[in-house]
């Protein structure tokens, strides 16, 4: 990479203002714009994570998933519990193992943040064609996955 290259500045640029953008105000204010109570985003990153895995998801994986230490991503799994959006299952085949799963309420929590977010999305992209938001698509999701990539090198 050369110094200075101004795609690169641009990236680092673009990726602080998204960062800054996913304020716990923002957040609370798109969950009451989609007319649900607001999830802690600490919380709500765990549901994302479990979500994502879609079943055999323990606390290491929600600790990984979130790039936090173990007893952080206990006490985050511990208070999605608590607040009846996630239940702890034994393993059928190690008891000692157990697994985390969404309740109906994690569900509904996340389908509305889904529907919210996408909704947001397309106002923000309403004036591009469906060729750039395609590419923008593209582009993106490629660089999460080489990002994940290279950051998980290091």
């Amino acid at each position: 990479m050369k110094d200075n290259d101004p795609a690169i500045v641009a990236i680092e640029r673009a990726m602080v203002a998204i960062r800054r953008s996913q304020t716990r105000r923002a957040l609370n204010k798109f969950a009451a714009r989609a007319g649900g109570p607001a999830v802690d985003p600490t919380v709500f990153g765990v549901l994302d994570a479990v979500e994502a895995r879609d079943g055999e998801t323990t606390v290491s994986d929600i600790a990984t998933a979130l790039g936090v230490d173990q007893p952080r991503a206990s006490r985050l799994v511990a208070r999605a519990v608590a607040e009846g959006l996630l239940e702890r299952r034994a393993d059928q085949e190690d008891a000692r193992r157990i697994h985390l799963h969404l309740t109906a309420a994690a569900r509904t929590a996340l389908g509305r943040a889904h529907t919210n977010r996408q909704a947001v999305f397309a106002e923000a992209t309403a004036s591009w064609t469906d060729r750039d938001r395609t590419e923008f698509a593209r582009l993106l999701t490629k660089f999460v996955a080489d990002f994940e990539a290279t950051t998980a090198r290091d």
